[in-house]
């Protein structure tokens, strides 16, 4: 045993005899951890989930959601022949020991009371290291997410690492998804799925596709379908959450009162809902947005699950804007709406080169199949705002295995060089 473990081991030994008998017991009364999700690589095998805001009163005994922090619970099982130590910043940068969160709630309280707190937070954290063939489980306290939230967790040893990237949901939030709905069941019968092992074939399917969402009725084209996406709870969504993408929630009261807020305030509104479009006949399986300064200015995507499959992966279609503003309009149920840059390339383009970033995209391209509309000749969407494209879809696909930027590579297809300038900025003009 070297000597790094050898102390964290004393240290870790002296801890729990410092807690002694006075340790606060982990409440029973929960279900969180039926919703885990577990991953295994080599010898160690992980579990994690979220707690709602709800479920944090109830674990701690104080309102850690209204202080922005939200626990993560982890349970590493070693069944390898080192021990490993979970790295928290991994999980979040930001996050919170336990003794700074205790602090948050007992300024001017007793001190038994002070101690009492400090010694619950303690004793429900995560601590390292996790020795062969034991199993460890515990929270880290980590910065507020809605919807969804990326977990990311690095387990290393001495010369050993393991490393998982999941996502899971957060209970309380009405997303305009439901999890298990987009992934956990298969909208398509099995006859009607087609898995692609050949690029040029997948390609020509890929081409073929309408060029835009529409409207309920199909009646009407709107924003260009710009985007394939292939991946999913294991590698693309991951890499999305990464990179600070937020799920958008359902319309109801309480989101269009955010929206309101917000508009007032000039504030950000991370999970603001967005508009229904169409594709495959129904409304999209799920939406995206990464969210700027105030609620006027956000890039969003809309993605639908396609039929298609390559090498075995989904394959989702999808339709990526930027929005730069807010004004009114008889063409949307709210009479107000968001004014897309007209520039959807740019979307498009920038999307591409920040997934490069994900340590997840394994592989892109560019195929036709929107059709081009000249900035001297403009499309509409369906709320009339203008926007022009080269009429090209980026092809984006992810692997759970982490690619560094040289290893990206680019799809056998007509262009790649000129398509490749385009994902790295040098736009042709």
């Amino acid at each position: 045993m070297n000597r790094m473990v050898k102390l964290v081991l004393a240290a870790t030994v002296v801890a729990a005899a410092l807690a002694g008998c006075t340790s606060t017991p982990l409440p029973t009364n929960i279900d969180y951890k039926s919703r885990a999700v577990t991953r295994t690589e080599g010898g160690v095998r992980i579990s994690a989930a979220v707690l709602s805001a709800e479920e944090s009163v109830t674990v701690y005994g104080v309102p850690l959601a209204k202080k922005s922090i939200q626990p993560v619970w982890i349970e590493v099982e070693n069944r390898d022949d080192r021990a490993y130590f979970l790295l928290s910043p991994g999980l979040d940068p930001n996050f919170f020991p336990a003794s700074e969160a205790a602090e948050a709630f007992t300024p001017g309280d007793p001190p038994d009371r002070t101690l009492e707190l400090d010694r619950r937070f303690w004793h429900l954290a995560f601590h390292n290291p996790v020795p062969p063939g034991a199993t460890t489980s515990g929270f880290v306290l980590t910065n507020l997410d809605e919807g969804f939230k990326f977990v990311h967790l690095d387990l290393v040893a001495n010369g050993r690492a393991r490393t998982f990237s999941i996502l899971t949901t957060v209970p309380g939030f009405r997303a305009d998804y439901r999890m298990t709905q987009v992934f956990g069941r298969e909208i398509y019968p099995a006859e009607k799925i087609v898995n692609y092992t050949d690029d040029a074939a997948f390609r020509a399917a890929l081409v073929a596709l309408p060029c835009c969402v529409t409207n309920e009725a199909g009646s009407k084209n709107g924003d260009p379908l710009n985007l394939v996406v292939v991946g999913g709870l294991d590698d693309a969504f991951p890499a999305f959450a990464r990179r600070g993408w937020h799920a958008t929630e359902e319309k109801w009261t309480g989101s269009i009162m955010k929206v309101v807020t917000s508009a007032l305030s000039g504030e950000r509104y991370t999970n603001a809902p967005v508009s229904d479009l169409y594709l495959f006949g129904r409304v999209q399986d799920l939406a995206l947005q990464r969210a700027r300064d105030n609620i006027h200015q956000r890039n969003h995507l809309r993605l639908w699950l396609s039929p298609m499959r390559y090498h075995g992966k989904q394959v989702w279609v999808g339709q990526i804007s930027r929005d730069i503003g807010s004004r009114l309009t008889m063409h949307s149920p709210t009479f107000t709406t968001h004014k897309i840059d007209p520039d959807v390339d740019e979307a498009r383009g920038a999307l591409m080169q920040d997934m490069a970033y994900s340590v997840n995209l394994a592989k892109l391209g560019f195929v036709q199949g929107v059709g081009a509309a000249p900035r001297s000749a403009p499309r509409g969407n369906l709320t009339t705002d203008p926007y022009h494209t080269d009429g090209l879809r980026g092809v984006l696909v992810f692997d759970r295995r982490h690619t560094s930027l040289a290893r990206i590579t680019f799809f056998p297809w007509q262009g790649t060089d000129d398509e490749a300038e385009q994902v790295t900025g040098r736009i042709k003009q």
